[in-house]
């Protein structure tokens, strides 16, 4: 399976806030071990792909704060395939930095690029729409995602609708819905030609970089002028005047929604996207009341909530239901399990008492 043109990019640099109080600037959930395997998110991308790719094909991207954090949990990585963005700037520009320093690399790439902080059910048929996606990628100009077949009406999830080619593995796609509300992701699931967005992409280097060039161009311009610093000791240098000049888009938004060349391979190897505790909730195992706890609890008169707490601390609780209750030692939050858009407001509200909060 292994080739020498191809590469994998994880995108390691998001800040996590649907996993606060957990989840904190200074470790984001893609570095914490949220399923209790002594393994961290991060580290388990790497572990999906390591005997699919040769160890100099993998480049993490990542945010500066978190260097020290990829280089001590990827030991086998080199601090020359940890491409460091010196600011947050959304999947736009962490693809296109990636994808600039690849071309330098390997101007023959072909590339697969991952996010770091979802779960693979059945490895074996997710490789296989891999593989179906690879090969599909070797014609120029296509942009290649992997979406997976709705079993619910989620809507943390966004959705690809493509055109329904009978006996084509790699479909057209029509168009891209980030995060419906409830009602449009029912209308969705009972369509038949939705799949859910792994955020999975494949891709010839030079069929990105030539949609960058078209639908990005400004962005595409300054990381144009870095392909003299890409591997020097003036890299980083660099990117911190890039990245004041790029704008804060994701590559959905900024590029697959605007490209005619966009195509998707259905997959059905079970996956979620932990971007929530709702998510984490809805794999972890539960009682009988759908609870799922980790730690200690004492129940009363209590259904379908999620509650984590450190070691040592019993919880006791009556009387709640649909409820988070996660205990990160110095923040105890307590809110509805499907309060994710009360989190950014939360998290601006802890900073007004003390940083170390958030």
């Amino acid at each position: 399976m292994k080739e020498k043109d191809r590469y994998i990019v994880i995108l390691a640099g998001g800040l996590g806030i649907n996993f606060w109080p957990s989840s904190r600037r200074q470790r984001p959930k893609q570095f914490l071990d949220l399923l209790g395997t002594g393994r961290t998110l991060l580290q388990m991308t790497y572990d999906r792909y390591v005997n699919h790719f040769e160890n100099y094909q993998f480049i993490i991207v990542t945010n500066k704060e978190y260097f020290a954090l990829v280089k001590d949990q990827l030991p086998d990585i080199s601090e020359g395939q940890i491409l460091v963005e010196p600011m947050q700037r959304n999947t736009a520009a962490s693809i296109a930095l990636a994808s600039y320093k690849i071309q330098k690399l390997n101007p023959n790439a072909k590339v697969l690029v991952s996010p770091s902080d979802q779960l693979i059910f059945n490895e074996n048929l997710f490789f296989e729409s891999i593989n179906k996606a690879m090969e599909g990628a070797s014609s120029s100009g296509k942009l290649i995602t992997i979406g997976i077949k709705p079993n619910r009406p989620d809507t943390d999830f966004g959705y690809i609708q493509f055109f329904p080619e009978a006996g084509q593995p790699i479909k057209k796609v029509k168009t891209f819905s980030e995060k419906p509300d409830l009602e449009l992701a029912m209308a969705f699931i009972e369509s038949g030609d939705f799949v859910w967005n792994t955020g999975t992409f494949v891709w010839k280097n030079e069929s990105i970089i030539q949609a960058f060039v078209k639908y990005l161009p400004d962005m595409a311009e300054v990381f144009e002028e870095g392909e003299v610093y890409f591997c020097t000791d003036k890299e980083a240098e660099f990117l911190i005047k890039a990245y004041s000049f790029i704008k804060n888009i994701s590559i959905d938004h900024g590029v697959f929604e605007k490209s005619n060349e966009v195509f998707v391979v259905l997959g059905e190897f079970g996956w979620t996207d932990l971007g929530s505790w709702q998510n984490l909730y809805d794999i972890s195992e539960k009682d009988q009341e759908n609870n799922s706890v980790k730690g200690q609890a004492m129940l009363y008169e209590t259904s379908n909530c999620f509650i984590t707490v450190p070691p040592r601390k019993l919880v006791v609780v009556q009387g709640l239901k649909d409820y988070l209750i996660s205990d990160s030692e110095d923040v105890l939050l307590i809110c509805k399990l499907d309060a994710n858009s009360k989190y950014k407001e939360y998290i601006s509200d802890a900073r007004k008492i003390d940083e170390s909060y958030t």
